[in-house]
């Protein structure tokens, strides 16, 4: 007994220490910049704000384009950069707003703090205030990220496809050290924004012959006819239609209420729910009884601040960007 005292204020303090740097991730921390760029964040949260007061889809937009970058070689803005191939330029990341207010904070940050600030913490600013502009919790951002150098279009085949099966989805998760819980996190993030026709209109049409309307059997009928008017078989495919019905520009837990009433536009989003090793966590941020419930927006937080911590380049690896769609 005497022993084991002896030693828990040591061991608390080593779990203490690992639990901190899981939060604050290889080489980043929250306050990275206060002492550089003490104005950096307050930049970059007055940005998003001014743009999004004119055009809200670019809250949702920094959201996936940081989402999109950190599932790339990391979170080290390679999304950013322009050229004839490179990520910027492939159909998942060309529809995604926002690029000009990432521009637009750089642009502001650089004449504050010249070769201090990079792209990579600016987006991962963004997106943090892009979910507290759409009535999210806000989340303490590590920063120390650097930039990377290598854009490479072909890299983006790596991200999550809306026609991934639960197991691919999974997958794709676990090799950048996220769990199944952070999967159906994340993805919780379609909680705000919109999807192209052509990304889902396979499911509406000759998908099944078991269903009397040819849809997908695990979408609502009503839904489907809903889907149907919206997205014609041979309408405009580039069409936006909301993920979150009824609740799209809200940060909040009813893209899952929607998913249980068969109601996710993206199939990936659909088979969350219909998936028993991802159903379970559905229903702990529904409160479902019997189960121990989840906060949908305080597990997000968690969830994003170690997507945010992927492969980032920290140190003397990569460069700080002086404008973020080029290397130096």
């Amino acid at each position: 007994m005497g022993a084991s005292f002896i030693h828990t204020p040591t061991l608390f303090f080593l779990w203490f220490s690992m639990a901190a740097a899981l939060v604050q991730g290889q080489g980043t921390r929250v306050g990275f910049y206060s002492r550089t760029c003490p104005q950096a964040e307050s930049i970059v949260q007055k940005t998003v704000q001014s743009h999004f007061q004119s055009n809200p889809a670019i809250a949702p937009g920094l959201l996936r384009m940081h989402f999109h970058d950190c599932f790339v070689r990391g979170c080290d803005a390679s999304i950013l950069i322009n050229g004839t191939s490179t990520e910027k330029t492939t159909v998942p990341n060309s529809l995604i707003n926002g690029y000009d207010v990432i521009d637009d904070a750089k642009t502001q940050i650089e004449a504050a703090c010249p070769g201090v600030v990079s792209c990579a913490d600016i987006l991962a600013l963004a997106a943090r205030d892009s979910v507290v502009l759409t009535k999210g919790l806000a989340w303490k951002v590590p920063t120390g990220r650097r930039d990377g150098r290598v854009s490479l279009a072909s890299d983006v085949n790596n991200l999550p496809s809306p026609r991934d099966s639960i197991e691919a989805q999974k997958q794709k998760f676990a090799d950048k050290g996220l769990t199944d819980q952070d999967l159906v996190t994340l993805v919780g993030g379609h909680t705000i924004g919109t999807s192209a026709c052509q990304f889902f209109r396979y499911r509406l049409y000759n998908f099944s012959t078991t269903t009397a309307n040819g849809a997908d059997p695990s979408m609502d009928a009503t839904f489907v006819t809903q889907l149907q008017a919206l997205c014609p078989a041979d309408g405009d495919g580039s069409r936006r239609i909301a993920l979150d019905t009824g609740s799209s520009n809200t940060f909040d837990a009813s893209f899952f209420t929607n998913l249980k009433n068969g109601r996710g536009v993206l199939e990936s989003d659909q088979k969350l729910w219909t998936d028993a090793s991802t159903k379970t966590f559905v229903q702990r941020f529904l409160g479902v009884r019997g189960l121990s419930g989840l906060n949908f927006n305080v597990e997000f937080g968690r969830s994003m601040v170690k997507m945010s911590n992927i492969g980032v380049k920290t140190g003397t690896e990569g460069e700080i960007r002086r404008v973020c769609t080029a290397i130096n």
